[in-house]
């Protein structure tokens, strides 16, 4: 992991502090920032968005999809647990603490947007983060490869619709328009921007598609720093009122974390694959595409909404959370191999 990836907790956390200081230093200017909108999609935002995922969809490969014949037990493994469990139990996940257990504690106005935002990161499967966390845990490169590619072309078409039932179960009004409009901007145009980039850059060389991506990356973390910025700034005054929220909002989620990874890795070891298999399928299900769910959360519900500020408590703790998991999954590999298949 690099520099910005090791720390990127430390980085969000101030974030926080900047965005929170600036929100209430200098009001005006992010006002104004904030109303710099077209069809309800805001352009300094948007521009921050593409930055921040185009390098990371730059390195999913889809010729890597013949791989998955190769491993068909832990591909089906991944796609039950991200596509069948993973929203729906966050969506469970939302009604037993935010709308139960946690909401004396909330502002009410604000507990909808809260479950919409955990839908909404639950609902997006992790794509670029997911490889420092298979090379943490020696995983199968080729399988990793072929996993993300696999819910990449799932979540094109999927993601919009999972996203819609389970609001509309969760009694949460959505707009389809705006939806569907957040899914071409922020997942099929930079995926189709980033797949040609990448086959210029391998055309060229190896070399040249190495030295892009190392020169992408820290500005991909920079655009997602800068966009928390915003969000804190807007979201400060809630914050600064209520600042038990952000510790409320993460209990779900660490919960989604640590049973989505079990799940995985252990129906993994039931059906008999690797141990370097079971790794990045026990990861890629417990950690999330963050930067589709903040961009999307915008779109949808705005900078001040708790849709928006519960995505962000998902970036917060993705990195302390899966290196615990990494650490996990490491340690028990003879566990896992003394009972598999």
């Amino acid at each position: 992991m690099n520099l910005f990836e090791r720390y990127l907790t430390v980085w969000v956390f101030l974030c926080i502090l900047i965005g929170i200081a600036l929100g209430q230093l200098l009001p005006a200017p992010f006002q104004a920032l904030g109303r710099m909108e077209v069809a309800r999609v805001n352009i300094p935002v948007g521009l921050l968005i593409w930055v921040m995922i185009v390098p990371m969809l730059v390195k999913v490969d889809f010729g890597a999809l013949h791989e998955v014949s190769r491993h068909v037990r832990g591909i089906g493994v991944t796609l039950f647990v991200n596509w069948l469990v993973k929203p729906f139990s966050m969506a469970f996940l939302g009604w037993l603490f935010i709308r139960q257990l946690f909401a004396p504690y909330l502002p009410a106005e604000q507990i909808d947007s809260y479950i919409a935002g955990l839908i909404l990161l639950a609902a997006a499967p992790c794509t670029a983060m997911v490889f420092v966390w298979s090379r943490l845990s020696n995983g199968d490169p080729l399988f990793a490869l072929s996993q993300v590619a696999v819910n990449d072309t799932i979540m094109i078409f999927a993601f919009a619709p999972i996203v819609g039932l389970l609001l509309g179960i969760s009694a949460i009004t959505v707009p389809w328009d705006t939806l569907v409009t957040s899914v071409v901007l922020y997942i099929v145009i930079p995926l189709a921007l980033a797949q040609g980039w990448r086959r210029f850059l391998i055309r060229k060389s190896q070399s040249a598609y190495d030295g892009a991506m190392a020169k992408a990356g820290p500005w991909s973390i920079a655009a997602l720093l800068a966009t928390l910025v915003l969000l804190f700034a807007f979201q400060g005054e809630a914050i600064l009122r209520q600042p038990l929220v952000i510790a409320l909002l993460a209990v779900p989620i660490l919960i989604q974390v640590f049973f989505n990874s079990a799940l995985a890795y252990w129906l993994n070891r039931a059906v008999g694959e690797q141990h370097s298999v079971a790794c990045p399928s026990a990861l890629i299900g417990a950690s999330n595409f963050f930067e589709l769910a903040v961009a999307a959360a915008i779109s949808l519900f705005g900078f001040e909404s708790g849709a928006a500020l519960a995505t962000v408590v998902g970036v917060l703790i993705e990195v302390p959370a899966m290196l615990l998991v990494v650490k996990v999954v490491n340690a028990s590999k003879g566990w896992y191999e003394a009972g598999r298949g």
